[in-house]
């Protein structure tokens, strides 16, 4: 997101507030994500891809709304308003290579006329088909879980990304010897992923409430959280949305605020910090154990200060349109032990695998006819989720030991403090001031380690640089 766009979404977010009728609002903010979900979109090597994905971007929220919306919660009648507004705005945007506009909605001039109709035509034939023939039952449901998964997958897996880089070239007679995995950068899609993998299971448990078209497409894409989180949950968000607002002095100045210090973070600090900061380049360069730890050092704040400061743009733009985000940090790098940092880091994150897969994994594993010893079950749920959340940020071995890292560190300050807890009952408040001290300074340096692993694409580079933290040279 560039500083043009955030000036630009923080006039928005500041008209936005005006508005009083739910209805306009919401028409709104409708407008305003669809708008920032093409804008946003990276500019792309094959043809018209960063037209299509945005556009299937709207495609798939619409068809999830559809598989978890019951048959007669649907309202098609009252909903008609939001489907055609879509669908406008898709062609409004298309008809944007006839335009020359100051502002770029689109990365690139969009594709011929024809081919988006075409397009828009067989993505709105199929939502019909699937809203007449499907309800939301545990197949329909079950489906939508392995289509998400498998979208994920094949824009994770390099190897999978670049096959269907070869094939979108050569359908669009673009030469092959090009493409890369990184032609399919679809914007925002783990988030987006995330929030409709929310809505399933919560279909599937019975716990999702009934909303309106129009508020689940904002839920999914709503502008300031779109690329960078937090990840919301829809009955929290849907309150803010549905409640009539009358944005008072105090919303103004906590809103301006937080996109004040956000930008601060990012632009000033992060920025920064990038120019010295590892990465694949410098790691393979440096040779001094000095120059090394400064390189990880300038990492691990620039990445807190890079992604913490983007929260705080979307918190406070959101804060100045009636909406209250969740927070996603809270002084992590502060805390004495790794169970502490991670409920501090990407909190929303966090609080996601807890509710959709550890607690679910750790309640099927006592419940087994032979129960796991308790040890075991705590290494085996903490040791997966960690290796998933790794595989979130991308499919490579390198994530999978950031993952595999993280959770045996879970593991071992877990049995520690088992251990240490009745010790530690009568020791003197100075003590215990030296012991927090001390686990700030070790967590801090193990979460950094870490980031080795989670910035560098190889092992073999990540091992060269472990040697020159450690005087290897």
């Amino acid at each position: 997101m560039t500083l043009t766009y955030i000036l630009v979404f923080i006039a928005a977010a500041f008209l936005l507030g005006f508005l009083r009728p739910v209805r306009w609002r919401q028409a709104a903010l409708l407008v305003a994500s669809v708008l920032a979900v093409y804008a946003l979109q990276p500019s792309l090597p094959v043809r018209g891809l960063d037209f299509y994905l945005p556009t299937a971007t709207l495609g798939l929220t619409v068809a999830l709304w559809v598989l978890t919306t019951p048959r007669a919660e649907r309202a098609w009648r009252a909903n008609l308003w939001a489907l055609a507004l879509l669908v406008g705005l898709v062609v409004f945007l298309g008809l944007t290579r006839f335009l020359d506009l100051p502002l770029a909605l689109t990365a690139s001039r969009p594709p011929q006329f024809l081919r988006v109709i075409t397009f828009l035509g067989i993505s709105v034939l199929l939502i019909l088909a699937l809203a007449h023939w499907t309800f939301p039952g545990r197949l329909a449901l079950a489906g939508a879980v392995i289509l998400l998964l498998v979208l994920f997958v094949i824009l994770k897996v390099p190897f999978l990304s670049l096959q269907v880089s070869l094939f979108l070239r050569s359908i669009n007679e673009q030469s092959s010897a090009t493409a890369s995995a990184l032609d399919l950068r679809w914007l925002g899609f783990s988030y987006i992923a995330f929030r409709l993998l929310h809505t399933v299971r919560d279909r599937q448990s019975g716990r999702l409430p009934i909303v309106s078209l129009a508020e689940f497409v904002i839920y999914v894409i709503f502008f300031p959280a779109l690329s960078a989180g937090p990840i919301d949950r829809l009955e929290r968000f849907v309150g803010d949305l549905r409640r009539p607002f009358q944005r008072s002095v105090e919303d103004i100045g906590e809103g301006g605020r937080r996109v004040l210090v956000g930008m601060f973070k990012k632009f000033a600090v992060a920025d920064t910090l990038s120019l010295i900061a590892l990465n694949e380049v410098n790691a393979a360069q440096v040779n001094g154990a000095i120059w090394g730890w400064i390189l990880l050092y300038a990492y691990a704040f620039q990445i807190y200060y890079d992604f913490s400061g983007y929260t705080d743009i979307a918190i406070g733009l959101g804060r100045l349109m009636g909406f209250k985000l969740p927070e996603n940090f809270n002084a992590p790098y502060l805390k004495p032990n790794l169970t502490q940092f991670w409920n501090n880091w990407h909190m929303t994150l966090t609080q996601w695998f807890r509710a959709y897969f550890f607690n679910p994994l750790t309640r099927a594993l006592r419940s087994l006819q032979r129960p796991l010893p308790i040890p075991l079950i705590i290494f085996l749920t903490q040791f997966a989720t960690m290796v998933l959340i790794g595989l979130w940020h991308g499919v490579t071995w390198n994530f999978v030991l950031w993952g595999v890292w993280h959770g045996l560190g879970l593991f071992v300050h877990n049995r520690w403090s088992e251990w240490v807890r009745p010790r530690l009952m009568n020791v003197s408040g100075h003590s215990q001031r030296l012991l927090q001290a001390g686990g700030v300074l070790l967590t801090f340096h193990y979460v950094a380690l870490g980031w080795v692993f989670f910035v560098l694409p190889h092992p073999s580079l990540s091992w060269r640089f472990f040697q020159v933290l450690l005087g290897g040279g």
